[in-house]
């Protein structure tokens, strides 16, 4: 009885034959921390995605947005409204997702030249 025992202890211990550990993974590249959310510009859900994500596509509609950053975007009040619009640099006019009204981007809503852009402000004088 002793021996069966011995056997059956042997038969139980270590992998199975044929199996081998799986070689080391490097590790998945860093992800940017945290989500941010914008509106589809089609049916107008609310959308969340990771940081970092340059197209996000509506789970609602399956229309492809594309993300842009903060130095992307100008802001404008909508003419009728006056829910504050987002709108991409370079756009001539903005429809609010609200009323549905046209607001046109004037001269003091556009994006400043690069050259001003650049610019680094002056140090502050100090002097008698």
């Amino acid at each position: 009885m002793q021996s069966q025992q011995t056997v059956k202890e042997e038969d139980d211990e270590g992998p199975p034959p044929g199996w081998q550990p799986l070689p080391a993974q490097p590790p998945p590249p860093p992800r940017p921390s945290g989500w941010a959310q914008m509106v589809c510009g089609s049916c107008r859900r609310l959308l969340s995605y990771p940081r970092g994500a340059k197209h996000v596509k509506c789970s609602c509609c399956q229309t492809v947005n594309i993300v842009l950053e903060a130095d992307q975007v100008g802001q404008v009040k909508c003419g009728s409204c006056a829910v504050l619009l987002m709108y991409p640099y370079g756009a001539s006019q903005v429809r609010c997702s609200s009323c549905r009204f046209v607001t046109e981007i004037g001269a003091h809503n556009k994006r400043p030249p690069w050259s001003v852009q650049q610019r680094k402000p002056s140090p502050p004088k100090t002097g008698c």
